[in-house]
């Protein structure tokens, strides 16, 4: 990508880094403390403690992103008007605190799969509005790097949240740790509060009629990036089903604690592998576009998921799989978000990015359920193997789709 893909001259190059964009970090990075430690521990509460199968975990996780790719629609609309979507990112990260940890008061399934659906609505109408708020903050010559870092501290909330699960369990058991979790939760309101405060403000425009604008994204470079992701996206499954197999894995040898306590620390190693890769992905996009870290994404995704099917019962042998994800991630996500920000005219970005986390999500849905099936139906390695295969097919397909050119 060039400083002029927008049209707009870059005399900005050397001060992406602003309060601003750090304000928006933090938020990532506090959300993603509190959102992880009910994520990490949902393995162990539905199957152990409240006796649900495997498929239920995959259903509910399966449910949950496809309620959040419509929010993310609707948050997409509503952060076109670049009002409107102050308000919009400052109630969804309080909403999601607050629904996560209500999840460790949960006495039943269908109990968890309201919370979760609620807290990942809430969420998802927030993401397109981050998403533009970072994009009114920084140079276009600079989108990789600034979303490359939002990821890095989204992903390193992500290391965080497990290890501070693990101890929490230690302390206090699994139920009390996740309602400990709206502590980082309600810290990441704040810190979107701060960003906002230091973002350049919207001209005095009155406010935009609330309409999502699909047909003017799809159209050009743009439509064909939403093409690539989406072959991504259909064999992303939730990193929920990366725990449980693990957990599985490990535990005829530990206790049920004991093992999702390994399993907790392979995350850890997952999340840590997504947030130093993302920079520099960033970085790579920034001077030679971002099909080809799309790309090697998926292809990192495929060799993890083979290594998840063949299910290795050791920890050090299990950790090359969470790590290829981990890398798998971190450069899809930071690819997908610069090349939209990059690409999405400025009335239209809210719309893009809520089509993009709407697809991603929509993915999400279809990878998830049908690995959760599978498992149940057939084997934890069949649920790997159709991951991989999905993946395997997504490389070409992203590299024909060829969204960004030099």
């Amino acid at each position: 990508m060039t400083a002029e893909r927008d049209g707009t001259p870059d005399n900005r190059t050397a001060v992406w880094f602003s309060p601003g964009v750090a304000g928006v970090g933090a938020a990532s990075f506090l959300a993603d403390v509190g959102h992880e430690i009910p994520t990490a521990l949902l393995p162990s509460l539905l199957t152990s403690t409240l006796g649900a199968p495997a498929s239920a975990l995959g259903v509910i996780e399966g449910v949950s992103d496809a309620l959040a790719g419509v929010a993310r629609l609707g948050g997409g609309a509503l952060a076109d008007d670049p009002h409107r979507r102050r308000s919009v990112a400052v109630g969804g990260y309080t909403s999601t605190a607050v629904l996560s940890a209500g999840i460790g008061a949960a006495t039943a399934t269908w109990q968890v799969a309201v919370l979760r659906a609620g807290a990942w609505t809430a969420r998802g109408l927030r993401v397109p509005a981050r998403n533009a708020l970072l994009a009114d903050i920084v140079p276009p010559a600079m989108y990789g790097r600034a979303y490359g870092f939002e990821r890095a501290m989204d992903n390193l909330g992500a290391i965080a949240g497990p290890l501070l699960g693990i101890g929490l369990v230690a302390a206090v058991g699994i139920r009390a740790a996740i309602t400990l979790s709206v502590i980082p939760g309600l810290l990441a309101a704040v810190a979107i509060v701060y960003a906002i405060r230091h973002t350049p403000r919207a001209t005095a425009h009155g406010r935009q009629p609330i309409r999502l604008q699909v047909r003017p994204v799809i159209r050009g470079p743009l439509g064909r990036l939403m093409l690539g992701a989406s072959a991504f996206e259909l064999g992303n499954c939730a990193a929920t089903l990366l725990i449980l197999r693990a957990t599985e894995l490990f535990r005829p040898g530990h206790s049920n604690d004991g093992a999702t306590q390994l399993a907790l620390a392979l995350y850890v190693a997952y999340n840590l592998a997504a947030t130093l890769v993302s920079i520099p992905a960033g970085r790579h996009g920034d001077r030679h576009g971002a099909t080809g870290v799309l790309a090697a994404g998926a292809a990192c995704f495929a060799a993890g998921y083979v290594w998840f099917a063949l299910g290795p019962r050791q920890p050090l042998a299990l950790l090359p799989a969470f790590v290829l994800a981990g890398v798998g991630i971190g450069c899809a996500e930071t690819a997908e978000h610069a090349a939209v920000a990059a690409y999405a005219p400025g009335e239209l970005r809210g719309s893009a990015f809520g089509l993009l986390a709407a697809i991603q999500a929509a993915g999400n849905l279809c990878a998830s359920t049908i690995a959760g099936v599978l498992w149940t139906a057939l084997s934890p390695a069949a649920a790997f193997i159709f991951l991989a295969v999905a993946m395997g097919v997504a490389v070409p397909l992203i590299a024909a789709s060829r969204p960004l050119t030099d």
